[in-house]
């Protein structure tokens, strides 16, 4: 799946009964042929014929770009390993 970006479609809905709003999600399935879109970025698509069991949706473009998420800061001296928790101390 390296063409394929999972596109995530949020909106409110009113409930019938309650009046109380309810964010419903639908995901999209988008071929991306130039995968020029990253994690977080607003893109516009539209509907084409299927191109495997989950695509019908291919993107035209990219309409904002996602702000760069900053990267943990770890220090020289902790290393962490895994998800275990583990630490490991670099030497000097």
């Amino acid at each position: 799946m390296r063409k394929t970006r999972a596109v995530r479609v949020v909106r409110l809905v009113r409930h019938p009964k309650y009046g109380k709003y309810i964010r419903r999600k639908t995901t999209y399935y988008v071929h991306d042929e130039n995968e020029e879109s990253r994690a977080g970025d607003k893109v516009l698509i539209a509907q084409t014929r299927p191109l495997s069991r989950l695509k019908r949706w291919r993107l035209v473009r990219v309409l904002e770009r996602a702000k760069a998420a900053a990267a943990p800061v770890l220090s020289g001296e902790e290393l962490l390993l895994g998800g275990e928790g583990q630490k490991e101390v670099a030497s000097t």
